[in-house]
């Protein structure tokens, strides 16, 4: 069995922010070096946790793509309303950081639908309103804008929250599609859209190795995740001494 060393091993979160999305931000960096994505698109940003992963692995591997955060930075029925603090926090680091490459776009998901062509989405998050119907329009809308060989990324499919639709929506539609699923954390959905080129060295891993290699790659980023928070919380307590 070939042997895949992810690249976050060497990874550290320049952007930190109270979020379930801490677990997957080793996945999210390894991702973005394998996919080499020209167009990445966020649907729902709040604090920028997972969008400022995905562009800080851009920025450390010489990746040559566009990356668009879309989200009102009003708050919705599961996160209550926040204040503008928020999104100035995230302006902010995007411009201090990533200005060359990196877009907010505050609006509404259907707003910005216009802003992108058919089939030219490489990878898209979907992580705004976690209601059933909520997750089910973004996805129906969006996919069309991902192109052949595009991945589609769900957050908290894991979640088991009220109100929260995500988990049942994944189970209706992963069997219709090309998907794999971290079940640590509050859980990470991946859809690959058919077509395109040769998978990836890690999508062959997620969509096309037996069940044991499966099963062993979510084992390493369940460790990945341990790993990196053992090194935050030692970084945190060397700063207090």
């Amino acid at each position: 069995m070939k042997v895949y060393l992810p690249p976050s091993l060497q990874f550290e979160a320049r952007h930190l922010a109270m979020s379930t999305w801490i677990d997957h931000l080793p996945f999210a960096y390894d991702l973005i070096v394998d996919k080499k994505p020209k167009l990445l698109v966020e649907l729902g940003t709040y604090s920028g946790l997972s969008f400022f992963a995905f562009c800080q692995a851009m920025a450390e591997n010489n990746v040559p793509g566009l990356a668009y955060a879309i989200d009102s930075w009003e708050g919705d029925e599961h996160t209550g309303d926040y204040g503008e603090e928020i999104f100035r926090k995230v302006e902010y680091h995007a411009r201090e950081h990533y200005s060359g490459f990196t877009y907010l776009l505050r609006m509404r998901f259907e707003e910005a639908l216009p802003q992108f062509d058919a089939d030219s989405i490489d990878i898209l998050h979907i992580d705004g309103l976690h209601t059933y119907a909520a997750v089910k329009q973004d996805f129906e809308q969006w996919y069309p804008k991902v192109r052949p060989g595009g991945i589609v990324l769900f957050h908290d499919i894991e979640a088991r929250l009220p109100e929260f639709g995500v988990r049942q929506y994944w189970e209706e539609i992963k069997p219709e599609h090309t998907s794999f699923d971290f079940q640590h954390g509050y859980g990470l959905g991946v859809i690959r859209k058919p077509g395109g080129e040769a998978l990836t060295e890690l999508e062959s891993l997620l969509f096309d190795s037996d069940s044991k290699s499966q099963e062993a790659l979510r084992g390493m980023y369940v460790h990945l995740a341990r790993y990196h928070d053992v090194l935050r919380k030692l970084k945190r307590k060397e700063g207090q001494n």
